[in-house]
């Protein structure tokens, strides 16, 4: 009998939906490119026009079988998107979701003065619109499958400067939890990833984010940052089969910087 000297590809025969590549730096991308490299099959989406410029090239790079544009909060395109993976696909393994926003006078003043149209407009974006994929995903995930979203430390302690994500990031993870409890006997598993400061165009919203970013190289026990590459690592592992036990957690790419906070 011949050997099989093809390389094994965990993630070989899996189709999923990766929301929020901006640019080559981006948390999306590095997910994106590792859940390429593990044999997947991807939906690829882009902001708007001026994101299009950005990220059709690199969704062209992951052969992405499906290109389309997604503003979550413009009504009706989130469903627009599922039934177009309905009907090219008929079913979805996974959905990667990283995708945050609060206005910037909300997100760079204090928590106690954020106003309810910002506070309501960052829930909605960051955090309600993963709970409408995953609604949109169920019945497409006839044998189970994946839901992942990206959280940050700032949900569980105050992080200076984080501001109004933080209470929106703990709503995200706590929704993962339920969310994870409701979906679990259709084999559908959810999880937050919670990344180390990453130096992304989104975080760099974030007043004095560099000294958030040397403050985590100096406390991690590992003494540096977590890369996209990283963070693209656990995402991959999460879509698989290896990770068929594991569901309604919150997953850490820090270098252990949580442990000491």
């Amino acid at each position: 009998m011949t050997a099989d000297l093809r390389p094994h590809l965990p993630l070989q025969g899996k189709r999923g939906l990766v929301v929020g590549i901006a640019n080559a730096q981006s948390i999306a991308w590095g997910c994106a490119s590792a859940l390429r490299a593990a044999g997947a099959e991807l939906a690829v989406t882009w902001l708007n026009d001026k994101a299009r410029a950005h990220v059709e090239p690199l969704a062209q790079q992951l052969q992405a079988a499906i290109m389309a544009p997604l503003d979550v909060a413009v009504p009706g395109q989130l469903e627009a998107l599922f039934a177009q993976i309905e009907r090219q696909w008929g079913a979805i393994d996974f959905v990667v979701h990283s995708i945050a926003y609060a206005p910037k006078q909300d997100l760079h003043g204090r928590v106690t003065d954020s106003s309810a149209d910002g506070f309501a407009q960052a829930m909605d974006i960051s955090c309600h619109s993963f709970m409408r994929m995953a609604k949109l995903a169920e019945p497409l995930m006839r044998d189970g499958g994946s839901l992942t979203t990206m959280s940050y430390l700032g949900a569980e302690e105050v992080i200076a400067d984080y501001g109004l994500m933080g209470p929106v990031k703990a709503a995200l993870e706590a929704s993962v939890r339920y969310l994870a409890a409701e979906l679990g006997p259709q084999g559908i598993r959810v999880n937050a990833i919670s990344p180390g400061p990453l130096e992304t165009r989104a975080a760099s919203g974030i007043a004095h984010f560099d000294r958030l970013m040397a403050d985590a190289i100096e406390r991690s026990p590992m003494r540096r940052l977590a890369t996209i590459e990283d963070v693209g690592a656990l995402c991959a592992f999460l879509a698989g089969d290896g990770a068929r036990a594991i569901t309604g957690g919150t997953l850490y790419v820090d270098g252990g910087y949580n442990i000491l906070n």
